[in-house]
């Protein structure tokens, strides 16, 4: 299984991270180690997260500590899983999903 990570949901990534390096000094790396280790077992198991209510061919899974969703499509017929946004579910709002 080969994971992509799309533009959208790198700037996410980039953006998160910064964010709680700069504000999270007990664990400044608890994003990127949950993200890491979230990442694996979407590779290795698509069919684990939670298809999302508002694009069916979108699931997500919780990062507990840090409380992000991670979104990501199962591409099938590429073999692959993309990860499509990164997104903190308190902003309200759900991510610009396409």
């Amino acid at each position: 299984m080969k994971l992509r990570i799309s533009e959208e949901a790198q700037v996410d990534i980039e953006r998160i991270d910064a964010w709680w390096a700069e504000h999270r000094h007990k664990n400044p790396w608890l994003f990127q180690d949950e993200l890491a280790e979230a990442l694996k077992l979407i590779e290795c198991s698509p069919g684990l997260g939670r298809s999302y209510d508002g694009a069916r061919k979108y699931r997500w899974v919780l990062l507990r500590k840090s409380h992000y969703l991670v979104f990501y499509e199962h591409l099938l017929e590429d073999n692959a899983v993309a990860i499509v946004a990164v997104w903190d579910p308190r902003r309200g709002e759900a991510p610009p999903l396409k």
